[in-house]
């Protein structure tokens, strides 16, 4: 079964700002949850670029985990997109799109994502991983709010 967490929001700044922060793929640790234990150990390139991989540790329910991905779409100021290559999900594709609108930049992030375990991982999803999730990108959005001054929030499902 395929999920899908959809986040919007929009920042006062500019277009390059934005996607100059968001390249650097060193920055992902700033607007991670502390709880998550995130660091990044190896990225092929400083800036994300299409092909760039991207290896990570960290800790879920106390559990250390080992995370790659590539990155799979990339178009200069406008999109990137991560895909995982190995690490707790069956499938995880993240899209970060961005665009200028009155008043900053809109960010957007679609993450669409399968569990392993069949029926298990239906269960875990409907019992903690959506709502794992949903805290992930509210602590981003309050961290990037801090970073860029917000000036709207939608969070859409």
């Amino acid at each position: 079964m395929s999920y899908r967490l959809h986040r919007r929001q929009i920042v006062d700044a500019t277009l390059s700002e934005v996607f100059a922060f968001f390249s650097d793929p060193f920055n992902l640790a700033v607007i991670t949850p502390p709880w998550l234990g995130f660091r990044i150990t190896e990225s092929a390139d400083r800036t994300v670029r299409l092909g760039t991989t991207i290896r990570y540790r960290l800790r879920l329910h106390g559990v250390p985990l080992g995370w790659e991905s590539r990155i799979a779409e990339y178009v200069e100021g406008e999109v990137f997109a991560d895909e995982m290559l190995s690490g707790p999900y069956r499938r995880w594709y993240h899209r970060h799109t961005f665009r200028s609108v009155p008043g900053g930049v809109e960010i957007e992030d679609v993450v669409e994502y399968e569990l392993p375990f069949g029926p298990l991982g239906r269960l875990a999803h409907a019992l903690f991983v959506r709502r794992q999730l949903r805290a992930i990108f509210a602590y981003r959005e309050r961290r990037i709010s801090q970073l860029f001054p917000s000036q709207s929030a939608q969070p859409e499902h």
